[in-house]
């Protein structure tokens, strides 16, 4: 329970970011929260080594949600899912505190081996992390990125392959 209440609190943060008024209920009914609910109840069954609920729990987000989560995932409290249809996210993946994910993202493995999240963490839609790397604190991913290498601390990941975005980096010369 205590990290779906700080899942809202971060869900309630995100919104209140362009100024609007954030009630419970807009919180409640948004997109994504159902998605959240359901993926922390399913934690909470595989935590407790009853993985034939966990896996009903995975079913269930799947049915309603379109999204796809493993049931070993690991995200620490803050967890987001904005969006849910479409995301995919590997048994193997561990997260920090503050992670967002927008709709679509795939979060996968290579040859066994998943992606580990830091803290305050925000993929856009579309983006797809794979393989073996390392997404240090403060990162954004964006929309449609494909990320396959470790990602700095405060970069800003762009285009396919995902590159640290750097303010002049089209500039003709």
């Amino acid at each position: 329970m205590e990290y779906l209440k700080a899942d809202l609190k971060q869900k309630q943060k995100i919104f209140a970011e362009d100024g609007s008024h954030v009630s419970i209920i807009r919180i409640l009914m948004s997109d994504g929260t159902s998605a959240n609910v359901i993926y922390r109840i399913m934690r909470w069954f595989a935590i407790h080594n009853l993985a034939i609920i966990a896996y009903l729990f995975q079913w269930l987000n799947k049915l309603l949600n379109g999204c796809v989560i493993g049931i070993g995932a690991d995200f620490d409290k803050g967890f987001v899912i904005m969006h849910p249809v479409g995301i995919v996210i590997n048994s193997k993946v561990k997260g920090g505190q503050n992670i967002t994910l927008e709709s679509g993202v795939v979060i996968g493995d290579e040859k066994g081996k998943s992606p580990h999240f830091g803290e305050n963490i925000f993929i856009g839609a579309g983006a797809k992390v794979i393989g073996q790397l390392v997404v240090e604190n403060n990162v954004k991913i964006g929309a449609n990125a494909v990320l396959t290498k470790d990602a700095p601390m405060g970069a800003t990941m762009l285009g396919i392959p995902a590159k640290p975005y750097q303010k002049n980096m089209n500039k003709d010369v």
